[in-house]
């Protein structure tokens, strides 16, 4: 999304144009110690961005990025599964890898990770995906099939992994399985994956939020926020097949909705989607 493209651009001039590198606060990685419930599991990777982690279910890390722009703030927003087969879903934009790389290497070596993956092509989706087939040399990019026939077989240093509507992948104890949801919100290769041992939708942009500081995971009303930033710009194409597309991933029952900018949002997901699928239609 263009608003996206700005926020980016903010972002590098205020922090990385300072030195990524220069101020942090780390805590010792996640996967050394595991003791309390996941939600305990969080800290700040940079303290000059403000970039940090957060598990917002069993095994699956939220890395958030806040940026100042004009009218308010925006979070760019990836989700990193830690498994056998480590997968991060979103790279984030090119300007922004220093610190989301700094933030997935808080987690686990980097090397480690074994799929980079993405809803659709738009830079917050994959702008740093080379650079991340670079940092992790086991890695490919995991995405649909109509994705990897337009565009990802070209763009990416490495050959991607299609999969198809409806397929699973094991991670280990995880497993995604991916949608296509063509057109929603936006682009023809569009398409979620949904975590299956924790009931987690990675849903990208359906349920974009305004906003800097945001909780990481919330139970409160994200629609209405979403709506309300959706409507002046209105960046879904409302293809004529969006009930069909909904009701497909409302039957999975989702109990948390992993956001690509704003809060997650945990709670009865299929009710939550078809509420905007509903206000799509009206």
């Amino acid at each position: 999304m263009a608003i996206a493209r700005q926020a980016a651009r903010k972002s590098n001039r205020q922090v990385c144009g300072a030195g990524c590198d220069d101020v942090r606060e780390r805590a010792a990685p996640l996967g050394a110690s595991r003791t309390g419930s996941f939600e305990q599991l969080k800290m700040i990777t940079n303290k000059q961005s403000g970039t940090s982690v957060h598990e917002i279910a069993e095994g699956i890390f939220r890395i958030s990025t806040p940026v100042a722009m004009d009218g308010g703030g925006f979070m760019f927003n990836q989700f990193f599964i830690v498994d056998e087969e480590p997968l991060l879903f979103h790279t984030g934009p090119r300007k922004l890898f220093p610190l989301v790389r700094e933030a997935v290497a808080a987690i686990l070596p980097v090397g480690k990770l074994r799929y980079i993956s993405l809803s659709h092509v738009e830079a917050d989706e994959c702008g740093s995906l080379n650079e991340w087939l670079a940092a992790a040399p086991q890695a490919v990019p995991l995405c649909g099939f109509v994705a990897a026939l337009v565009s990802i077989s070209d763009l990416a240093d490495r050959a991607p992994r299609a999969m198809a509507d409806g397929e699973r992948i094991s991670l280990g104890k995880h497993s995604v399985r991916w949608l296509d949801t063509p057109h929603l919100p936006h682009a023809w290769e569009c398409g979620f994956l949904m975590e299956e041992k924790t009931k987690t939708l990675l849903c990208g942009d359906l349920f974009t939020q305004g906003g800097s500081d945001l909780p990481p995971v919330t139970e409160s009303d994200i629609l209405g926020p979403s709506e309300a930033f959706r409507r002046p710009m209105d960046y879904f194409s409302h293809t004529k097949n969006v009930g069909a597309l909904i009701e497909k991933l409302a039957v999975l029952n989702p109990t948390t909705l992993a956001c690509m900018h704003g809060s997650s949002w945990r709670g009865d997901g299929a009710r939550l989607l078809r509420a905007l699928g509903d206000a799509l239609a009206s």
